[in-house]
Order: structure tokens, then C-alpha cells, then sequence
């Protein structure tokens, strides 16, 4: 706050008062640096750093994505589940549709969280409609 307000007076009353405080303030700014890092070095700190597990590292072994195939005949419309391990929620889904005649009309996650819902339609009354829906499931 103290270097703050010298600061600003140094800005109020021009640049020949900020040749001599300036220099106070970088001093006031390391001294508090160096108390922040416990009387460690920054290279020491980035290192220590740099030594720890990443967050991508650990986010793989918390996701998984799980199918369930899907199959309709013409003009047929039905809602497929895809499930997740126990002690897993499903955070998101979808399906492919490799023949091109079926749609979604919605896709959601189930009451309780541990599966995936896709309510798919067949808009062919003649051709057969299948594909896989998916869960990507967390820990």
C-alpha cells in the first residue's frame, strides 16, 4: 500500500521525483518477493514445479468413453443406453449413424448419472438404421 501511494505522488509530481523513488520501490517489491517465497530461489521454486504431475497426466486415468451399438428397422424409433463402470458418471454422449437414415431427437444423461441416453428414429420406412452410441464416463 506504502509503495503504492509513493507511486502515485511520484506520478502527481512529475518525472525528476521518480528518478530518486523509483529505485526504492524495485528494492520495497524484491524484499516482498523474497518473503512470498519462503527464501527459496525462483529457479529452485520452477523446478520444483516442473517436477510435479501435470493435470493432463492425471486427467486421462479419470476418463473413459463407452459404446453400446444401436440397430432399428424402418420406421422404428427406440431409446438405446450406454452404461459407465460402477462409481462412474456419464458427463456426456452421442452416436454415429454410418448409414445416414436415423436422427437423434435427444440424448441425455440417465436420473441417477451412471449412463448415457440416445433416443434414436429411423426415417427410412424400408432400409435398417445401426450404429454405436457413446458415454465418456468420469471418475
Amino acid at each position: 500500500m506504502v509503495v503504492a501511494l509513493v507511486a502515485l505522488f511520484v506520478a502527481l509530481s512529475g518525472t525528476a521525483v521518480a528518478a530518486g523513488v523509483v529505485p526504492l520501490a524495485k528494492r520495497a517489491l524484491s524484499a516482498d518477493n523474497a518473503k512470498r517465497l519462503g527464501g527459496e530461489s525462483k529457479a529452485q521454486i520452477t523446478a520444483a514445479a516442473a517436477a510435479l504431475p501435470g493435470p493432463a497426466s492425471n486427467a486421462s486415468s479419470l476418463v473413459s468413453v463407452k459404446t453400446a451399438p444401436w440397430s432399428l428397422a424402418g420406421d422404428q424409433e427406440a431409446d438405446f443406453t450406454v452404461t459407465c463402470d460402477a462409481g462412474q458418471k456419464a458427463i456426456s454422449g452421442g452416436f454415429d449413424n454410418p448409414t445416414g437414415v436415423a436422427l437423434s431427437t435427444d440424448t441425455r444423461p440417465t436420473p441417477d448419472g451412471g449412463s448415457w441416453k440416445v433416443y434414436m428414429v429411423n426415417l427410412s420406412s424400408s432400409a435398417a438404421a445401426s450404429g454405436n452410441a457413446y458415454a465418456v464416463c468420469v471418475k
